[in-house]
Parts: C-alpha cells; structure tokens; sequence
C-alpha cells in the first residue's frame, strides 16, 4: 500500500485529529492550567469543545446556548441558535464523524483490541430518543426554568452529565491547580464517575455517547435529511445485499435510510458498496 492510499484509508482520522489540534491548540494553557481568553472564545466551534479545557481556543455550541437560556437579561440567542442552524442544514452529522474531538476519543477507545464488542445493546432503539431528553430538560429546560436569587440559570448539562469537559476540562484544570484540589467534591467526584463509564462503554460499544446522551448529535442529526451534505442510494444500483448496514457501526440500515439522524458520516458504508450505489451529494 502506496503513501496516497494509506493517506485515502485514514483521511477521517487525520482530519479528526487535526481539527481536534486546531480548536484545542493553546498548548500553554494545559502547562500553565489556565483558561485560554482571548476573542477566538467568543465563536463557536461545531462540535463539543467544552470552554473550560485549558487548550480550547473556541466555545462548545452547548455551554454557549446554555450560558444565555440561563442569563438574567437574554433568553434566547441567535448567534448560537443561527450557528447550529447553519452547520445543521450544511453538514448535519458529518461534525460528529469527522470535527468532534469528543468522536475521536470514542473512535480511539472502540479501536482498542482484546475486547470482545456488542454489537447490539437491549433497548438500543428506545434509548437513542435519550439524547433528545437531554437536550430538552438539562441544555434548555432547567437552565431556563430553574434561575437562582440572582435570576441566573446554570449550565446543568455541562455541571451534571458532559464527560468531554470532564476530560478536556475538569481534569486537566484539578490536576495543575492545588487550589482546585482542595475545593472538589461530590460533583466532581460524579462527573468523572460518569467519564468513566462512557470511556469503559466505548471500548465495548461504538461510540455510546453519540448514540444515546450528546445533545448536539441529537441538534445535528434533525438536519441529516436536509443538509448540504448527505447520502443518495442509486435504486437501479442497489440490490439491498445489507453489506452497508453490516458495515455501519451506528446501527443504521443505509439501503434503506441514507440520511438517517443517527448517520454521523464517516463514509465505511459506501466503501463497503460492491455495486457503487452510495453517493455522496
């Protein structure tokens, strides 16, 4: 195998992880432990770059939108929302195959050997309306609904559930502050309780947090049938073999549903196609 097919063959992973150096870049905030600030904070990057990692030189598009629903003067915002709706409607899902760094841990920790892997999960179909839930009561319910004295919301999905800024953020801002070590406890202590068991999960299931808790996968995935970029079966091609359904590691028939909201892109079904029916469009 030549350099330009071994470049063809990894093309999504060098592209995850170079989007993941670019938007999580300031290498002196993990030596130094401290929050990078400057304007880049200000945008949004597509996928989930908790604002709290020491490297991240963007903002998560979920931390934004939870940070104004839960502000005392601002109850929606059309930067953020417009920001989803552009990068929906243009790329759908492709974010989460391709840009996520949180996607790329996931992918990395599936590739681990010597564990056998499950392939289908009990409950598997119901439990991929969970990540809607999720948006609905913790990124807009409860930073809207439950305000303190002040008249200010938390950020209860980034505080309670969000094991990408425990690992990008929390851990890495604890382990070079003494300050901070002194002063965690049980949220902490549970965050990373919760990291923990997404990371064991995604050794024996691909990506389980994609599929079943990230409420951005759930934003994008409404845009899968609509977006610039999605998936087209050639009918007079396909004879419905299931190799592409075989193939698809998020659980998704492709003969059948090219653009389904679970689909995050990554492109295996349509190297897998003996016929060349799947076309990108």
């Amino acid at each position: 195998m030549n350099v330009m097919q071994k470049l063809k063959r990894n093309l999504r992973l060098i592209v995850q992880i170079g989007f993941t150096a670019l938007t999580n870049g300031y290498v002196l905030g993990f030596a130094k432990g401290k929050i990078y600030q400057g304007e880049s904070k200000k945008i949004c990057v597509p996928g989930l770059n908790c604002y709290s990692c020491p490297g991240a030189i963007g903002s998560c598009p979920i931390g934004s939108l939870q940070a104004v629903i839960g502000s005392k003067n601002y109850k929606f915002s059309f930067y953020v929302i417009g920001f989803l709706m552009i990068v929906g409607a243009t790329l759908g899902r492709f974010v989460c195959g391709w840009l996520c760094p949180f996607g790329l841990v996931q992918d990395l920790l599936y590739k681990i050997p010597f564990v056998k892997k499950i392939k289908k999960v009990p409950f598997d179909r119901q439990l991929r309306y969970l990540k809607y839930v999720i948006f609905i009561v913790f990124v807009v319910g409860m930073p809207l609904l439950l305000t303190g004295y002040a008249g200010y919301g938390n950020p209860w999905f980034c505080k309670l559930i969000c094991p990408s800024g425990t690992l990008f953020g929390g851990i890495p801002l604890v382990s070079t502050n003494p300050g901070l070590q002194k002063t965690i406890g049980f949220l902490f202590g549970w965050k990373v309780m919760i990291l923990v068991l997404v990371v064991v999960s995604s050794i024996l299931i691909y990506r389980p947090f994609c599929k079943y808790l990230c409420p951005l996968g759930a934003v994008y995935g409404l845009f899968n049938k609509f977006s610039l970029y999605r998936y087209e079966i050639d009918r007079e091609k396909c004879n419905q073999c299931g190799l592409c359904a075989k193939k698809c590691d998020m659980g998704i028939k492709v003969y059948e549903q090219p653009n389904s909201a679970e689909c995050i892109r990554c492109g295996k079904c349509i190297g897998s196609c003996p016929k060349s029916a799947i076309k990108r469009i």
